[in-house]
């Protein structure tokens, strides 16, 4: 999160992507730094997935990343 809005501060589009399981988190650290950048989630749990399921919800959240990063 810290990055992403480093990142847009500097005017880098970003988007912080994470797993679903993240999301009151993410909502907390937003309001903590005051801003609220472009965020994208996926199905939780990442860490166990082979590359295989890593590559499908890629291309999953790919048109929703991409959409983030290229609206005004």
């Amino acid at each position: 999160m810290h990055d992403t809005v480093n990142l847009e501060e500097l005017g880098i589009p970003a988007v912080f992507v994470a797993s679903s399981e993240f999301t009151v988190a993410a909502d907390a650290q937003s309001s903590a730094l005051g801003a609220d950048p472009a965020r994208v989630f996926v199905a939780h749990p990442i860490q166990d997935r082979t590359d295989e399921e890593m590559r499908a919800l890629a291309d999953m959240a790919i048109e929703e990343i991409l959409s983030c990063l290229t609206k005004p």
